[in-house]
């Protein structure tokens, strides 16, 4: 039986890049923010977090044959920005709850691809679709996260989406990755 295997990246990556897996217990620390380049337009940006996902599918030729899909968030640190002098803990949690809202996600996603896909043929039938949606509601949260937080400065949004966010990754708990 012959075997495909396909690694797409959700943003522009090279294979160079240092990446950083979510993890439940590693929080991100100011030194994974290494790009020295700040392409976020406004001065008022103290950081930028550059993170998604990679997956991985290993399917057969055979639409019947199994297929077996790997979903993993990554923190890209070369691509990832700070302001040396404005940073504070309090912005790195902003951050890291960027980094934790893709990890919510990838939850998504590998929840809806264990319910649809079992087969190579599910894959190329659903997949696309799934990842294309989920993608848009990623892209659309994160920016509502934020709009309403105002970049993390309105400190009582920000304690509310705090606890909304591990709310959401304690429902999708049994989603996180093996």
């Amino acid at each position: 039986m012959k075997y495909v295997f396909l690694v797409l990246f959700l943003m522009s990556n090279h294979l160079w890049s240092q990446r950083v897996e979510w993890k439940e217990d590693r929080k991100l620390v100011w030194n994974n923010f290494k790009s020295k380049v700040n392409n976020q337009r406004g001065k008022d940006i103290v950081a930028y977090t550059h993170c998604g996902w990679v997956y991985s599918v290993v399917k057969s030729s055979n639409p019947k044959g199994a297929a077996k899909v790997n979903i993993e968030t990554i923190f890209n640190e070369d691509k990832s920005w700070k302001d040396d002098n404005r940073i504070s803990e309090y912005v790195l949690n902003h951050e890291q709850k960027h980094f934790d809202i893709a990890e919510i996600y990838a939850r998504k996603i590998r929840k809806e691809v264990a319910a649809k896909i079992k087969t190579s043929g599910d894959y190329d039938r659903y997949f696309q679709g799934i990842y294309n949606r989920i993608l848009k509601d990623y892209k659309n949260f994160q920016a509502l996260y934020d709009g309403v937080t105002e970049h993390g400065m309105n400190k009582e949004k920000q304690s509310e989406y705090d606890v909304m966010i591990s709310d959401e990754l304690e429902q999708l708990k049994d989603y996180k990755k093996p």
